[in-house]
């Protein structure tokens, strides 16, 4: 009887280490696939995905170019009278003067800090320097003068002296006129609308739904108003040199 130790085993079949195998190196393949696909496609995304930050800046840049906006001018009207009293004689003249005060904003002054983006809420924050009244343009063929004339116009220079100090006191009643809180919150309504339409159309023609809130550095914040929560282009944008 033949020894059984001397017979050797069957041998097992290689095509099921093999498919094990083989499946191995395919999922191996198709994980490095789809972590190949996503990182290109995170790739894509970041630079083909308009950046609201990036779009901010270069409306910053824009209206800095402009140097001072105006968005708003008004016409105003100064009626003064002054007299003159010399040797008991007295006379007096009324001036009638027509100006035009425009409206202004230093954008020059305007810097990164003062644009801030809150992704979360989709705000583009500005605060933009104090509206300034300029002038007033006097329109001297609409001014009209009247006097009481007598002998200090005629012997005297009184109607000289009249004459510059309405003139002074016309530019200042302009002025006057021009810095009405009404006014001002007029002037301020104007550039607002502008600025946020400056901002707001480059971001919507890349796609974004944001919206724009413009304040003045001078305009009074109510307690329940949020403002500089978000962070400004300076700090986002510095964050990524």
């Amino acid at each position: 009887m033949a020894d059984d130790s001397m017979i050797p085993p069957p041998r097992k079949s290689g095509v099921g280490p093999f498919l094990a195998k083989a499946f191995g190196v395919i999922l191996i393949l198709v994980l490095a696939g789809l972590l190949m696909l996503w990182g290109v496609q995170r790739y894509v995304s970041n630079r083909l995905t308009p950046d609201p930050t990036t779009i901010a800046s270069a409306s910053l840049e824009g209206l800095r170019e402009q140097n001072r906006l105006s968005a708003f001018a008004a016409r105003y009207v100064a009626v003064v009278t002054s007299k003159q009293s010399q040797l008991g004689f007295t006379t007096e003249k009324t001036l009638i003067m027509p100006g035009m005060v425009r409206y202004e904003v230093d954008m020059a002054k305007l810097t990164q800090s003062d644009v801030a983006w809150d992704g979360t809420s989709k705000i583009l924050s500005v605060r933009l320097p104090a509206v300034e009244a300029d002038g007033p343009q006097i329109d001297l063929n609409a001014i009209r003068e009247y006097g009481s004339g007598g002998p200090l116009i005629v012997f005297t220079d009184a109607e000289k002296r009249l004459d510059a100090a309405n003139r002074r006191a016309g530019q200042i009643e302009l002025i006057r006129q021009a810095r009405e809180p009404a006014m001002i919150k007029l002037a301020r309504d104007a550039t607002r609308r502008a600025v946020e339409r400056s901002f707001a159309m480059p971001l919507r023609a890349a796609g974004i739904d944001a919206t724009v809130a413009v304040r003045f550095a001078d305009e009074p914040v109510a307690n329940t108003e949020r403002w500089d929560t978000s962070r400004s282009l300076q700090d986002v944008l510095g964050n990524r040199r």
